[in-house]
């Protein structure tokens, strides 16, 4: 019973991360996370605090919110 219940949670999980679609206004970029950085912050505050523990690592705008561009929506 166990098992099953820890099935249905992780299958819940993993659809509802594959489907989010908002672009969140903070990003950490930089200390080998790649091009698009780290994009799941509301507020600076909480990019900042990501960030403090991180080597090389800074927190900017997300560019797709800077420039006003939606995440390309993938085909279902």
């Amino acid at each position: 019973m166990r098992i099953a219940l820890l099935i249905v949670v992780m299958v819940i999980g993993f659809s509802s991360a594959a489907n989010a679609q908002y672009d969140y206004p903070w990003c950490v970029f930089g200390g080998g996370l790649g091009a698009s950085g780290d994009c799941m912050y509301s507020t600076r505050e909480q990019c900042l605090a990501s960030a403090s523990g991180r080597s090389n690592t800074y927190c900017d705008v997300n560019p797709r919110v800077r420039f006003k561009q939606q995440a390309p929506q993938r085909p279902r």
